[in-house]
């Protein structure tokens, strides 16, 4: 899940007082699919951050919802105001995350160092989601060989 660190970062989401953030702003219908079809409670989640000087895995998290509407496609004075949704038939959902721990940065040129790793979605290029799935092996790759394991 990419997030941009001046809007959310990993140390914003491990100081949450709610002890998890709301993933608001998704405004991608493949992406809002992947929130509402595919991810479970306890889903293990790579913090990425996009859109900075160094993009890369930042961090990892655990989703800690369902999916449900995300309030600010209401909320006229919010970016992500959606005048085509309604709090009846809304369009636009999100999962709450919630940071388990600070990496060390792992960026796109060293993930794509790795075969075992040139299947994943956000490596394709031209992918710009900000969500995308990451398969049982790849996420075990990542977390056992590029992660340090004290954080984790």
């Amino acid at each position: 899940m990419k997030s941009e660190p001046d809007e959310t970062s990993i140390d914003d989401a491990l100081a949450a007082k709610a002890g998890s953030v709301p993933w608001t702003g998704v405004r991608n219908y493949q992406a809002r699919n992947f929130m509402r079809d595919e991810m479970r409670v306890g889903d293990g989640v790579l913090f990425y951050h996009s859109s900075c000087a160094e993009p890369g895995i930042a961090g990892l998290a655990e989703v800690h919802s369902t999916s449900y509407p995300d309030p600010t496609q209401f909320d006229r004075k919010s970016p992500y105001y959606d005048p085509k949704s309604t709090p009846e038939n809304p369009r636009w959902l999100l999962v709450d995350v919630q940071a388990k721990a600070k990496t060390r940065l792992v960026g796109l040129p060293e993930l794509r160092e790795h075969p075992e790793l040139s299947d994943m979605i956000i490596l394709r290029r031209g992918n710009r989601l900000s969500i995308t799935p990451v398969t049982t092996a790849e996420w075990k790759f990542i977390v056992q060989k590029l992660i340090p394991k004290k954080t984790h």
